[in-house]
């Protein structure tokens, strides 16, 4: 339970964190970088498939999506505290980013201090049917238990609703 509880409050610093560092970032010609999209962005029409998912409450209290990342399956932990996508380093590796070559150059501040991040972009992250296109992400150094689904997906479906049972995402 306390791992939870480390893991909600990394998330809400992490959001604060990469409002901050996402400010001021640029656009960048580098496929592997680019600029946060605003999470109240509305995506263009092919951007996201019109196929609702729904997510079933674990028994932990948390939501959980398997989700399809660039032809690999990534475990994520659902986070509307989250501005961005945040990629582990070994969830970054197996949708074939290194790691080791990516370029740290953005600070945040999370509950653990500070954290570098490296900004790339997904070709697309689709959950249950409900996929997205061009979804910008971070990889963080260290310090991340499990990749989170933020607001650079979620913020791009036209809502996401939660039940006492499941959280439901419309495209």
């Amino acid at each position: 339970m306390i791992r939870y509880a480390v893991i909600a409050l990394l998330t809400a610093v992490l959001a604060v964190g990469a409002t901050e560092a996402f400010g001021s970032l640029d656009s960048v010609a580098h496929g592997a970088q680019a600029t946060a999209m605003v999470a109240t962005q509305t995506p263009a029409v092919a951007d996201v498939l019109d196929q609702p998912a729904s997510i079933t409450k674990s028994k932990d209290g948390h939501y959980w999506a398997e989700a399809n990342v660039d032809g690999h399956q990534v475990r994520f932990l659902v986070d509307t505290g989250a501005t961005t996508v945040a990629l582990t380093a070994e969830d970054a590796r197996r949708l074939g980013f290194t790691p080791a070559d990516l370029s740290y150059d953005y600070s945040i501040k999370t509950a653990n201090g500070e954290a570098r991040v490296a900004t790339v972009k997904l070709a697309s992250v689709s959950v249950a049917g409900a996929r997205v296109t061009n979804v910008d992400a971070v990889v963080m150094e260290g310090g991340l238990e499990s990749s989170l689904l933020g607001m650079t997906y979620l913020g791009r479906l036209s809502r996401f609703e939660a039940t006492p049972s499941s959280l439901i995402l419309r495209p």
